[in-house]
């Protein structure tokens, strides 16, 4: 059967056409890009070539040989761009005719002067449209295109109308007026066209796309070589189900960050688009969106249900534990535990509140999981009394980031959202699960108390065991976790001054000395301050059934161990000179029993190599999880 591609097909795109979806041969593939992979094809209307670059996501299209050197398509969704003062056709959309097919006609590469529409190709001696042939193609004044889905007539012409072939165009997005850029209007700007979010590249010209913002992070501020700045980001989802990050910076984050509200659906049109920071992004998209000056927001006021509110990608707690660190990923799990919200001091010297939860699932594992910042008296506090008044809640974890910290365990960052008893499917059926049973299942938690042959990333070890096992003493350090008693507490010197200075966003916490002033001196800085601050450097002696040893705790460890701040106990006894209250916060520590989490690691002092074991974290023990460990181990033992 003959083949007839869509006559001016070429010259109808280059001029603005993007509704024709008209028929074209590939006449040659080549793959480019030495950081990502994408495709380069030449296609034909018979009379005129041009080079298009292949979305991504159509790929798989050429790979798996659907498309190839001589396939005829129908381009779906197409638009043409300028990319280096070059037209270029980026398809988004296509579906294979004809698999393989010659090389139809004798097509010639689209000239600059053929950039404007034409409206034909006529033949010079008879004045009639001309159209090469070869064996698979028949030249007739009225041309049909026939394909498996039947007779289209956009597709018709014929020698008598030729003269008058309509240039289609899409009627450009007309955003509503709430928040318009209200900047000058640039003439002859290409239209923008409401596209899939998994279809942005950076070859497209104007585009505009519709979704909902899933997540929105936190105004942060930066300094570094240029100066000050600030930054915020949101993620998008749209109704296909693709996602994208979307950030601004500087002047552009006063524009929008009031403006934009998780939940609601919003047009976004003239943003650039550049290559996704994987270590900050954890969207399942090679591109991410930076609003500019110019670009357009637009708050869409009528609900859109096709658009989800939420996109979930659930794993398993018992995947976690075999997951790379820092990875972000969404669990859902029955909230078993919730323990009180303390604050900490983070490095860079700004106080911070955390609550820590255990989570778990029909894997027959627990997580623990850290909730930072304002989750904590937030959806923490609700999830405090929920379980108090013994209501263990469905949580769902979106974007939650993995830590080896403590074996394995999950913590919030900007980006995490937590949803407490959701409507969904996997909601239903883990409420199911633990109704029915799974609430007196016994359960392991992949975060601490690893019995022996699970994960390495936390072992429990005695004190006899850090000597006799050589721990510390390879190029990395060892991890391990002793359950020990506090013994002993040197009180001489349990802190030190440091310089409260910022480098960056970072505290510089170098050792000051004090001036006759009454002022402070970093040298590393080179500045003086009033105020100096206090952080813990504590020498602990810990012991257990085997034996005893010393180990530093330095700030939150600190914290964590003698429930007050540095400066609080500084002042108490120097400042005050309260010896009695001093010695009672001491005395109230010793001979009370923690699950220590160790960093063991050889150092040299002078020309001496010690073992040093530095407290990363101190936690009283929970007598209820540490027999359900006891047991779990003795059971454990018990079938060998």
């Amino acid at each position: 059967m003959p083949v007839y591609l869509t006559a001016n097909a070429i010259s109808a795109i280059n001029g603005g056409d993007v509704n024709t979806k008209p028929l074209v041969q590939v006449v040659d593939i080549k793959l480019i890009g030495s950081t990502q992979e994408r495709y380069r094809l030449l296609i034909s209307d018979s009379v005129l070539t041009q080079h298009a670059m292949l979305a991504t996501q159509l790929n798989d299209r050429v790979k798996s040989g659907r498309v190839r050197q001589g396939s005829v398509v129908q381009l779906i969704e197409y638009i043409c761009s300028n990319v280096q003062n070059r037209k270029i056709i980026v398809i988004l959309n296509m579906e294979t005719v004809v698999p393989d097919c010659e090389i139809i006609g004798n097509p010639k590469m689209l000239n600059e002067s053929d950039t404007m529409p034409q409206k034909s190709v006529p033949d010079r001696s008879s004045g009639s449209t001309q159209l090469t042939n070869n064996k698979n193609l028949v030249a007739q004044n009225s041309l049909r295109t026939n394909f498996s889905k039947g007779n289209n007539p956009s597709f018709q012409n014929s020698a008598n109308n030729v003269q008058n072939y309509p240039t289609m165009v899409q009627p450009p997005y007309q955003p509503p007026p709430s928040y318009k850029n209200h900047g000058a209007i640039m003439k002859n700007e290409a239209p923008a066209r409401i596209i899939p979010i998994a279809a942005l590249n950076p070859y497209q010209g104007r585009w505009a796309i519709k979704a909902r913002v899933t997540a929105k992070g936190d105004l942060r501020r930066y300094n570094n070589a240029r100066g000050d700045g600030k930054v915020f980001s949101f993620d998008l989802l749209d109704s296909d189900g693709g996602e994208i990050r979307v950030t601004c910076f500087n002047a552009v984050v006063d524009r929008f960050f009031d403006i934009i509200e998780v939940g609601k659906v919003y047009m976004i049109s003239k943003g650039s688009l550049k290559p996704a920071q994987k270590n900050f992004n954890h969207l399942k998209n090679e591109w991410e969106i930076f609003l500019e000056a110019t670009s357009i927001v637009d708050l869409c006021p009528d609900e859109d249900a096709s658009i989800p509110k939420q996109q979930f990608s659930f794993r398993p707690i018992s995947e976690i534990e075999n997951t790379e660190n820092n990875s972000i990923l969404d669990i859902i799990g029955i909230v078993v535990t919730v323990n009180p919200c303390v604050s900490i001091t983070r490095k860079n010297g700004m106080e911070t509140q955390r609550r820590i939860l255990n989570v778990k699932d029909q894997s027959g594992r627990s997580v623990e999981l850290t909730l930072w910042g304002d989750f904590c008296n937030r959806e923490g506090q609700q999830l405090h009394e929920m379980v108090e008044t013994g209501v263990f809640p469905v949580l769902a974890v979106k974007a939650g980031k993995v830590s080896d910290f403590n074996g394995k365990s999950i913590g919030t960052i900007s980006s995490t959202q937590l949803f407490i008893n959701p409507d969904s499917p996997e909601a239903v059926a883990l409420r199911d699960w633990f109704d029915q049973g799974g609430k007196d299942v016994t359960y392991q938690s992949i975060s601490r108390d690893v019995m022996p042959g699970g994960s390495k990333n936390e072992i429990r070890k005695t004190v006899v065991q850090i000597k006799d096992e050589g721990l510390g003493r390879s190029d990395k350090p060892d991890w391990v976790t002793v359950k020990g008693t506090i013994s002993f507490i040197k009180t001489d010197t349990f802190c030190y001054t440091a310089c409260p200075l910022m480098i960056g966003d970072r505290q510089c916490n170098k050792k000051v000395t004090k001036l006759g002033n009454s002022r402070w001196l970093c040298e590393r800085c080179n500045q003086e301050f009033e105020e100096c601050s206090y952080r813990y450097l504590l020498l602990v002696q810990i012991q257990d059934h085997t034996g005893l040893t010393w180990v530093t705790a330095f700030q939150e460890s600190g914290e964590e161990i003698l429930g007050c701040s540095a400066k609080e106990l500084y002042v108490l006894k120097y400042e005050e000179q309260d010896d009695h209250r001093f010695a009672n916060i001491i005395r109230n520590c010793l001979f009370t029993e923690f699950l220590f989490k160790l960093k063991i690691k050889e150092e040299i002092y002078g020309d001496e190599q010690r073992v040093k074991s530095t407290v990363i974290k101190a936690e009283k023990v929970n007598y209820s999880v540490e027999s359900r460990y006891m047991l779990d181990l003795i059971s454990k033992f018990c079938t060998h």
